[in-house]
C-alpha cells in the first residue's frame, strides 16, 4: 500500500511552548499584575456566574443535569443557580454549559475566545472542592485565561477559519493551567496537564445554533480539570505536546505564531483585554444590533414606520449570522435579521429577544424579512454601517465603528451590574443578586470561596 500525501508544512525548531507556559502558571507571583487586570478578573468571575445562573433553568441544564444524575455523581460541587449539588467535574461541565446558553458570556475579541466559560467552571469547582481562598481562585483565572488566550493568539483566524470552535479547542488548556496552579502543581505536572488537555480539544462551528455549542466549554473545563488531577497524580504527556509537528498547534492550525503566545508573558495579560456582551448573541452581529437601536431609539421609530433596512457588513457576518429563517431561539442567536428586528422592536436584544416565541411572532418575522444585509469587504469584524429607509421617505443612517461592550466602548460597572441583575434576579431574587456582587468585588479577601458558591445556589 502507498502512501502519497502531500507533505505536511512544519516547523520542526519550534519554541518550548508547553514548558514556557506551564513554568510562568507554576511560578508567577500571586497578584502579581496591575490592578486593572485584577478588576478585569473580578468581571469577569461575576459575568461568568450572571450568565450560568441566567440560564440555570434553560432546557439545556436540564438535559444535561438528566444525564450527569445517571453517573450517580458524589455532592462536591455547587451548580449555578440550582439545588443539584454535584462532583467537580459534572459541576465544570454543566456550568460551563450554562455559563455559554444564553450566547451572553465575556469575549476576548481579539480571538473570539469566550474564557470566562471553561477556566471559571473548572477552577470554581475545584477551589470549591479544596476550600481555597478567593486570592487562589483569582489567581487562577488570571492564569488560566492567559493560557487560553495567549494560544488563541498564535492560532486565530486560521484554526478558526477551519470549524474549529476556539473557545473549546483552547479553553481545556485554560482550564488545565487553573486547576493545575488551584492543586500547586510545580512545573513538571503543570506540564503534563497541559500536555494532557492538549489531547483533548472540542467542538466545531457547524454547531453553532444548537445546544451542542454550549456543551464545548463545559467538555473544555471538564477536560482541563480531568488533566490537571491526572496529572497531580503522575500520569504524563508528551512535554512538546502543545509545539511539536505533531502536537496540538501544528496539527490543527495552519497559523503557529509562536511569539504571540509567549511574548511579553507575565507582563501582558489577555484579561485585561476581555470584554463584556449587552446583547445575547454573537458578537459579529452586535454592530449591527447596536446601529439599529441607535436609530430606532433617537427617531422613536415603530416597526411599522420602516420600509426597508440595509445592512453593509464584514463578510465574517453573513457567514456566522446569516440564518434568514430561524427556527428556534438558539437559531436566533445566529440571524443578525432576527436579532435586528427583534431589538428594534423591543429595544434591547437580551435573552428575552431570543426565547423561541419571539422567534415566531409575525411582527418580528415581518421586520426580519425587510432587512437586507451585504458583505461590504472594507467592513472591519467589528464596524457596521446602517441604513433605515422609512415610509415616509426618511433614509436613517450611522456607522458604528465600535459596539457597545467593546474595548473602545465598554461596559461600566454600573453596565454590568445591570445586566447581572437581570439575569440573576428572576433565579435567586434581588437580595442574593446583591449579595454575589459584593462577594465578587470583594473575592480577593474571601478567605474560602464556598461562601461565593453558596450564594450562588437556589
Amino acid at each position: 500500500m502507498t502512501h502519497d500525501a502531500a507533505p505536511l508544512v512544519i516547523d520542526a525548531n519550534a519554541p518550548p511552548i508547553t514548558r514556557t507556559l506551564a513554568e510562568f502558571v507554576a511560578s508567577h507571583p500571586s497578584r502579581g499584575w496591575d490592578d486593572r487586570v485584577e478588576h478585569e478578573a473580578e468581571r469577569t468571575v461575576q459575568n461568568w456566574i450572571g450568565c450560568a445562573v441566567g440560564a440555570a433553568r434553560h432546557p439545556a441544564a436540564d438535559a444535561a443535569l438528566a444525564a450527569v444524575a445517571m453517573l450517580a455523581p458524589s455532592a462536591q460541587a455547587t451548580v449555578l443557580g440550582r439545588s443539584e449539588r454535584v462532583d467537580i467535574a459534572s459541576a465544570a461541565l454543566v456550568n460551563g454549559i450554562t455559563s455559554h446558553t444564553f450566547d451572553f458570556d465575556d469575549t476576548h475579541l481579539k480571538t473570539i475566545i469566550h474564557p470566562g466559560g471553561p477556566v471559571a467552571s473548572a477552577a470554581l469547582a475545584l477551589a470549591e472542592h479544596i476550600g481555597a481562598s478567593g486570592r487562589q481562585f483569582l489567581d487562577a483565572i488570571v492564569l488560566g485565561a492567559d493560557v487560553a488566550c495567549r494560544v488563541g493568539n498564535g492560532i486565530y483566524p486560521a484554526h478558526y477559519d477551519r470549524g474549529w470552535h476556539i473557545t473549546g479547542s483552547t479553553g481545556m488548556l485554560g482550564a488545565a493551567a487553573a486547576c493545575a496552579r488551584l492543586l500547586g502543581l510545580d512545573a513538571d505536572k503543570t506540564a503534563m496537564a497541559l500536555g494532557i488537555a492538549a489531547s483533548q480539544p472540542t467542538g466545531v462551528r457547524e454547531q453553532f445554533g444548537s445546544m451542542t455549542k454550549a456543551l464545548h466549554p463545559g467538555a473544555a473545563a471538564r477536560a482541563g480539570l480531568m488533566a490537571a488531577l491526572l496529572a497531580r497524580h503522575g500520569y504524563t504527556a508528551s512535554v512538546r505536546a502543545l509545539e511539536a509537528p505533531r502536537g496540538l498547534l501544528q496539527t490543527y492550525s495552519t497559523k503557529w505564531d509562536w511569539g504571540a503566545i509567549a511574548d511579553a508573558l507575565g507582563r501582558r495579560f489577555e484579561i485585561a483585554y476581555n470584554t463584556y456582551k449587552p446583547f445575547a448573541c454573537g458578537v459579529g452581529i452586535h454592530p449591527s444590533i447596536d446601529g439599529c437601536v441607535q436609530i430606532a431609539t433617537e427617531h422613536h421609530l415603530r416597526a411599522d414606520d420602516i420600509e426597508r433596512i440595509d445592512l453593509r457588513v464584514h463578510p465574517l457576518v453573513l457567514e456566522l449570522t446569516g440564518k434568514k429563517t430561524p427556527r428556534s431561539g438558539l437559531e436566533g442567536k445566529f440571524s443578525v435579521y432576527h436579532a435586528c428586528a427583534a431589538a428594534i422592536i423591543s429595544g434591547q436584544a437580551g435573552e428575552g429577544e431570543f426565547a423561541d416565541a419571539v422567534v415566531a411572532r409575525p411582527d418580528v418575522i415581518a421586520l426580519r424579512d425587510r432587512i437586507i444585509a451585504t458583505i461590504a469587504p472594507d467592513i472591519a469584524e467589528d464596524a457596521a454601517d446602517v441604513t433605515i429607509h422609512c415610509h415616509d421617505g426618511r433614509h436613517l443612517h450611522t456607522f458604528v465603528e465600535h459596539a457597545l461592550g467593546s474595548l473602545e466602548r465598554p461596559m461600566s460597572d454600573v453596565d454590568l451590574e445591570r445586566k447581572f441583575r437581570g439575569l440573576v434576579d428572576p433565579v435567586l431574587g434581588a437580595a442574593r443578586a446583591a449579595q454575589l456582587i459584593a462577594a465578587c468585588r470583594s473575592l480577593a479577601d474571601a478567605v474560602d470561596v464556598r461562601p461565593l458558591a453558596a450564594l450562588a445556589r437556589a
